[in-house]
């Protein structure tokens, strides 16, 4: 299948089957590959976000591609950041994206032992120190791009006194940030990763998972290969910016095969991560958003976070859609955060219910309609699905319409109801405005109209024209709801400051008193609808109640993306 993707302002074609990270798998397969094993190795310091899906979606997929595993490992090796409740957010993201793990959940401190004896080992052979430097000294060592570094002052202690030093890290005889373990490579490297990069820290801090039997922790960048190693990963798919980690990512494993007996080698492939325009995709921001009150929480459906989203009302399936849609490629690029709401539109089109709200209420009396009668209309919940059937719609005297949609001055153009004109109410009948009430400070407050019984579906007038068609709701069985209208957190112009003094202060607007058809009077946590002429809408799971119902704005019913369709 070939999918239209928006890049940067540009409509290019993308394979959704295929990208060169499978092209390398086919080949593998064709050398005589047995088993296809990938990883998703998040770090539980903060929730993940929509960058994150693109990793997910990729890792998961290419093992359900290739019928073969992939593996749900917390890299959790920095204690000072960790924490079970992100912990727990990943395995439920992941869930609900559709995907399934192999086997148990793995965890980098299951490895910690292990990770230990690699450390000692590589000091026996000579190629790991016990370093003293400051971490402000390290950098004046490390040299730059164009200049080399210099060896520490402690590169060459014995054997013997390395093992000695590295015990007593291990046993806790040294503060926070004293000594280091390095490992011994080459400071004059063009690679600034391979200039005897530190791979044990000193860290007396409490774990999510071990307490406090461990005070030093292994760096991610020597965690990461022997825990793929150790659980027998095939192709280890990172982010961009690790390709200049993977020298080191293939020293460590050469260096460690051997006495380790690892099941297989694995090898590093790295893709391009997701940008989104006017989208946070920073961790450490994002927790600063939290951790200041800005937003309400990591699932505030302003976030970009995929529990925040979740709550906004997106579904599993646009989020797939999109990440197959932008590809895999080897190049960074910037994504517009169109394409991601018309694959959400997309999805909801063909899936919400819909429904009738008026956000900002303006009461209609129908002069000529029966005091106290209600009549039941019958409304299509989603006229691309006709087999989910129908909804009953209360029709009575006094109804409310959206306040935008009656103007006392209008032009030609403006098809909506104004005085001595005529509108369709949807799946009821054709009303004409004739009276305009106002109060003491000339603030209309109700329109008096008139409505054309034969107007309505089925009966002699059905048919009858009119330019304008409104949503409505009837009052006397309306539901108070609460509206929530969401836009980025980021202005759209933004300089080179901090990023906080570019927040959005219309990022939320909450309007109460909105009106709802009675039959909304079940939703729960979670449902969607499409609001008739409005855009989609989803229950909030923070603060609705059955008595008191709160809809996040979950995206527009239109927006200028529109991919060309091609076969």
């Amino acid at each position: 299948m070939i999918h239209n993707t928006f890049l940067g302002g540009t409509i290019v074609s993308v394979t959704s089957t295929s990208n060169f990270i499978q092209a390398i798998i086919d080949e593998d397969i064709a050398n005589g590959a047995k088993d296809i094993y990938t990883r998703f190795p998040p770090e539980p310091n903060g929730y993940l976000h929509v960058g994150h899906a693109k990793s997910i979606c990729l890792n998961f997929g290419l093992a359900e591609r290739n019928h073969g595993r992939c593996n749900l490992r917390f890299d959790d090796t920095n204690p000072v950041k960790e924490d079970t409740e992100y912990v727990d957010s990943i395995k439920q993201d992941v869930e609900w994206l559709g995907f399934h793990w192999t086997g148990d959940i793995h965890y980098a401190s299951d490895y910690f032992q292990t990770f230990y004896a690699c450390a000692v080992q590589l000091i026996k052979e000579g190629k790991a120190f016990v370093c003293d430097l400051t971490a402000e000294e390290m950098r004046e060592y490390r040299g730059t791009l164009t200049e080399p570094g210099k060896n520490s002052p402690y590169r060459d202690r014995t054997v013997k006194e390395n093992l000695a030093l590295f015990e007593g890290m291990k046993n806790g005889e040294f503060a926070d940030g004293a000594k280091v373990l390095r490992a011994k490579i080459d400071m004059a490297s063009p690679n600034i990763n391979m200039r005897d990069p530190i791979i044990y820290r000193i860290a007396k801090a409490n774990h999510h998972r071990t307490g406090d039997a461990w005070c030093i922790y292994p760096m991610y960048d020597f965690a990461h290969p022997i825990s793929d190693a150790i659980e027998g990963i095939t192709h280890s798919v990172c982010t961009l910016e690790f390709e200049d980690h993977r020298p080191l990512y293939d020293w460590v494993l050469d260096n460690l095969m051997e006495f380790a007996q690892f099941p297989s080698r694995p090898h590093q492939y790295e893709f391009a991560r997701l940008e989104l325009n006017n989208t946070i995709t920073s961790k450490r921001k994002l927790k600063r958003l939290v951790d200041d009150g800005i937003v309400d929480g990591w699932d505030d459906p302003r976030m970009p976070t995929i529990s925040g989203m979740r709550r906004r009302g997106y579904t599993p399936q646009a989020i797939r859609n999109f990440c197959d849609m932008i590809g895999v490629s080897k190049s960074n690029s910037r994504v517009e955060f169109a394409m991601l709401e018309y694959c959400l539109r997309e999805d909801l089109n063909q899936n919400a219910p819909r429904a009738m709200v008026v956000l900002d209420p303006l009461k209609i009396t129908i002069t000529n309609y029966l005091e106290g009668q209600l009549e039941y209309l019958t409304g299509e919940i989603n006229p691309n699905k006709p087999e989910m059937g129908t909804y009953q719609i209360p029709f009575g005297r006094e109804l409310y319409i959206e306040r935008e949609d009656f103007k006392e001055e209008a032009n030609n153009k403006f098809f909506r109801l104004k005085p001595g004109k005529e509108v369709r109410l949807k799946h009821a009948y054709i009303i004409q405005c004739n009276e305009v009430v106002k109060d003491e400070a000339g603030n209309v407050i109700e329109l008096k109209c008139s409505y054309d019984p034969t107007t309505k579906s089925g009966m002699e007038n059905a048919n009858r024209k009119v330019k304008g068609t409104l949503h409505w709701v009837e009052a006397s069985t309306a539901i108070d709801t609460e509206v929530h209208l969401l836009d980025f957190l980021l202005q759209p112009e933004q300089g080179e400051g901090d990023f906080m003094e570019y927040l959005n202060p219309d990022s939320l607007v909450v309007k109460s008193g909105c009106k709802a058809t009675a039959n909304m009077k079940d939703a729960k946590a979670g449902d969607t609808f499409q609001f008739l002429r409005t855009g989609y809408f989803c229950v909030d799971s923070k603060y609705s109640t059955p008595e008191h119902l709160v809809f996040n704005q979950t995206v527009s019913l239109k927006d200028s993306y529109k991919p060309e369709q091609q076969s």
